[in-house]
């Protein structure tokens, strides 16, 4: 069964650059996907290898104002719907809202084109916070292969970004969720706690240096540090997978939370752009 899907963020810029960046294709070419074509009143589209289902613009505008832009996007055969509304919080920051119709949940690990969609825009909005900010793009999604691999500069000794992948409190602070770790060969890595009932392995571990998690069919995530004139480059990797199904929503997400680590160690008041939100029936949603 869909749920609603819903992520509000908090963008560092005035709401005409996020209004901007939402409807000039130039910028969207940037922050979104590979090919754009915008004509506001009538046409908004997007395709191409980071865009799920890329291989033709499957957009159907519904909807554009000031204050907000809504269209379908047929997917899987399903005409799914996607909205996008912004509101300035004050001169400097705008609080961006995208609701997006017919994700369901349980599909996420499923190979389905809808079951990617929550991690592409998790993904995708944290790439715009990063465009917005100046920052350098985390690497976005490429549909059409099956090569996960990327990298990462932080401003941040090694010692320090290691402690935030391997510490538990750390860990579920700048992702957003609970995470249990055993930072040893062997030791549990577990999404939404210890107590959550299910835990991939640590099967590989060089203290400060390298990391790795085995996640079962999804494959192994591999974080790897190297330290250069007080920076950190992390290199991440996803490997071991059917290489037929590849597992884009488990790596959109991935990458969509190693923005808040780099702004977890950037940032001195920092603080998630991502805000909770209320949706009746439901326990709140962040990404």
């Amino acid at each position: 069964m869909s749920e609603p899907m819903i992520l509000r963020v908090r963008l560092a810029a005035p709401v005409e650059a996020v209004h901007r960046a939402l409807t000039d294709p130039a910028e969207l070419r940037v922050w979104l996907a590979e090919h754009v074509e915008v004509e506001l009143p009538t046409r908004y589209e997007f395709w191409g290898r980071y865009t799920p289902e890329g291989d033709a613009p499957h957009q159907r505008l519904v909807h554009a104002d000031d204050h907000g832009l809504r269209f379908a996007w047929l997917l899987d055969g399903v005409e799914t719907t996607t909205g996008f509304a912004w509101a300035a919080e004050s001169p400097d920051t705008t609080v961006l809202t995208l609701d997006q119709s017919h994700v369901d949940f349980a599909e996420a690990t499923s190979g389905s084109t809808i079951g990617v969609l929550q991690t592409f825009w998790a993904l995708s909005l944290a790439n715009l916070a990063a465009h917005l900010e100046g920052q350098p793009l985390l690497p976005k999604t490429d549909f059409t292969s099956a090569e996960m691999r990327g990298e990462l500069v932080i401003a941040a000794p090694a010692d320090k970004v290691w402690d935030s992948l391997t510490d538990s409190g750390q860990a579920s602070a700048w992702f957003g969720y609970p995470i249990g770790i055993e930072p040893w060969v062997g030791g549990r890595y577990a999404m939404g706690g210890f107590e959550s009932g299910h835990a991939a392995k640590v099967v590989d571990l060089d203290p400060g240096r390298r990391m790795s998690v085995d996640w079962g069919p999804i494959g192994v995530t591999t974080w790897e540090l190297a330290e250069s004139q007080g920076k950190t480059t992390l290199t991440f990797v996803q490997s071991g997978f059917d290489e037929q199904n590849p597992p884009y929503s488990a790596w959109a997400g991935s990458v969509s939370g190693l923005a808040e680590l780099r702004r977890f160690h950037e940032m001195a008041d920092w603080q998630p752009i991502w805000l909770s939100v209320e949706v009746p029936g439901l326990e709140p949603q962040t990404a």
